[in-house]
This record gives C-alpha cells, structure tokens and sequence, in this order.
C-alpha cells in the first residue's frame, strides 16, 4: 500500500500540496490538516482542520497547561476529540491524510498509535512530517515500506499529480 511522507522546512508548503492532492482525489478521502492562525499579522496558534470541514485549536499562545511546544500550548483534547476520530480505517474511505507529524502532535501517544494503525491498514496514506525532531517523526522517516519527498519551490507544483498517479496507481 502507497504510504507517502511530505517534508521540509516550515512554510515550504506541505500543507498546500496535501490541499491539492484532495481537491484533485476522486474518492473519499478522510483525515485532517493544520493551519496556522494569526491575529495582527503575528502567529498566534494553529488549527486543526478535518477534511469534513471540522474545526478546532490545536495551540495557542494563550493555552496553559503542561503540554507545549516552543511558545505555544498545546489542546491534545482537541486532537484526541477532533483530528483522531477522522483517522479510523472504515469502509468506503480511498485515502487518509495526516497534516502532519509533527511535535504537539507527537505528544499523544493516541496520535502515534493511530499513526502506526493506518500505517498497517490496507488504505493508501499521505501524511506531512516536521524536518526536523527526534522520537516518533525520526522513526517514521525511517520506515522502510514509504515514499519521502521533501518539498521545494522547485517541486512543489508538481508534486499533487506525482503523488496522486500514486495513489491510483496502489
């Protein structure tokens, strides 16, 4: 089964191919992306966005608690209650996407595990991974059965139809 990974630095577009990818994907498609948030031109968080339409925080500079990546807070509640529930293997889904693997993300170990259930299931996977961290975003990376891109200006146009003829193709 196509298991894909999209990588590079932030704001190289990972998020914009995966848009492509499933704007352009006749079947049905289920799982999540992230968007970053900003209030007077400053990052204030990142959402989480599930492809029907699904919309909570993931982190905001304003979250407390124990869970944080840098500045922000991170809601694992909101990833467990929104993003996970679109990651189940269920008849009648063609492809699951995963934006992404990152380090708030990483922090649940629920996440991880319903990572490595979609990575057996018999439905193809395009999934973002951060460039840069240890742990579960290394172990992935390293997973021999993938294909891992890393996207550029120079490729990122093109990449949605790479990557959909390999979808249809699995």
């Amino acid at each position: 089964m196509t298991r894909i990974l999209l990588t590079g630095p932030p704001q190289c577009g990972k998020t914009t191919v995966v848009q492509r990818v499933v704007a352009r994907f006749t079947g049905r498609a289920a799982g999540f992306y992230t968007r970053e948030v900003r209030e007077a031109g400053r990052r204030v968080g990142f959402e989480i966005v599930t492809l029907d339409g699904q919309v909570a925080w993931l982190s905001h500079v304003d979250f407390g608690g124990p869970q944080r990546v840098g500045k922000y807070g991170v809601s694992l509640d909101n990833l467990h209650r929104v993003a996970l529930p679109t990651l189940v293997p269920a008849p009648g889904i063609d492809l699951f996407v995963v934006d992404e693997i990152g380090k708030m993300e990483c922090l649940s170990p629920r996440f991880v595990a319903a990572l490595e259930r979609l990575w057996t299931a018999p439905v193809p996977l395009i999934a973002t991974v951060a460039q840069k961290g240890g742990g579960y975003i290394q172990k992935i990376k390293e997973k021999p059965d993938k294909i891992l891109f890393t996207v550029t200006p120079a490729n990122r146009e093109e990449l949605p139809q790479w990557i959909l003829d390999l979808v249809i193709k699995s």
